[in-house]
């Protein structure tokens, strides 16, 4: 970032130039893991290759909002978890006659999603819209820059974590069976976040009959399998583990996981101030953000412990 910053006017001049003649190569990525809470491994690009990948999210993201769906939540301007998650509750509540009717929910998983997203397959519906040949072109350059750790001859696939390119293009590819779901199907109440959805009736039977052609249109025409380990189906009332919330009739609960997790990276934060890391607007925001994690669920001794936490840690 530093050298990339130091030069930034030629570098970017540079890059502007090999756009225009069409010898733009992507440069290779940086893997690590990180624990987000469980094992990841990230691909982190150039700062080069950065500065592409937010021009070319502007543009595609103009282009592919207006026809996403209105339940898909991932990565979107005015969506995002905590309005996917409320979502959800909202038609739990809407099913079930305000709790008082039978309701089920049915709640997936796609098996290595961003590690499985086919190149092919996911070039062919950009450039649906794509018309223009050069920037078809640049697109195959990004989406073809990385390849899954265990890349097939027969079939390039997988997009890096890392890259904000990624996002938009795992919201282009899951639209395809976005639009399956609610105009094939005629599914109602439906919402997705990247690779997790969900999928709320009264009628359970229904429901595990829709499994198949769920199945069907992610293996065949996405080359996309569901987790066999995260599909579930489950009456309202047992509650409905959704994006970090627990969702229950009358009340909304922090996940058991993000209740341990979040006083723990509190008191990293913390060490990192004291030992002059991170600054007090850092750490401070660090507090403001989980404390706004609990603001969406029926948390006020949460909130309260953890203020009570941060009093303790920081005059200990």
């Amino acid at each position: 970032m530093a050298s990339f910053a130091l030069n930034l006017e030629q570098n970017v001049f540079d890059l502007y130039r090999d756009l225009k003649n069409e010898t733009y190569k992507h440069g290779p990525y940086k893997g690590f893991w990180i624990h987000d809470p469980k094992l990841r491994r990230i691909h982190k690009a150039t700062v080069r290759d950065r500065v592409l990948h937010h021009a070319v999210f502007a543009v595609l993201n103009k282009i592919f909002e207006p026809t996403f769906i209105n339940d898909s939540y991932s990565c979107r301007i005015g969506r995002g978890t905590h309005k996917g998650m409320k979502r959800v509750a909202e038609m739990i509540r809407a099913v079930s006659k305000n709790y008082t009717h039978p309701c089920y929910v049915l709640k997936c998983d796609i098996k290595k999603f961003f590690g499985s997203m086919n190149h092919d397959i996911l070039l062919k519906v950009i450039n649906k819209k794509i018309k223009d040949e050069k920037v078809q072109k640049l697109l195959q350059e990004i989406v073809e820059s990385f390849g899954s750790d265990q890349p097939n001859l027969f079939e390039r696939k997988g997009v890096p974590i890392g890259n904000l390119t990624s996002q938009t293009f795992a919201n282009i590819y899951m639209n395809e069976f976005d639009q399956y779901v609610k105009h094939t199907l005629r599914v109602k109440n439906y919402a997705r976040y990247t690779d997790d959805f969900v999928i709320v009736s009264n009628d359970k039977i229904y429901l595990e009959k829709l499994l198949i052609p769920l199945r069907e249109f992610l293996n065949q025409n996405l080359r996309l399998d569901l987790h066999p380990k995260k599909v579930e189906l489950r009456k309202h009332n047992h509650g409905i583990d959704f994006l970090g919330y627990l969702l229950l009739p009358y009340h909304i609960k922090v996940r058991a996981k993000t209740r341990r997790k979040i006083p723990r990276k509190l008191q990293q934060r913390i060490v990192l101030y004291k030992n002059g890391q991170i600054d007090e607007k850092s750490l401070f925001s660090s507090l403001v953000s989980y404390l706004g994690v609990f603001s969406h669920a029926n948390a006020y001794k949460l909130s309260r412990n953890l203020k009570n936490m941060f009093w303790f840690w920081m005059h200990d």
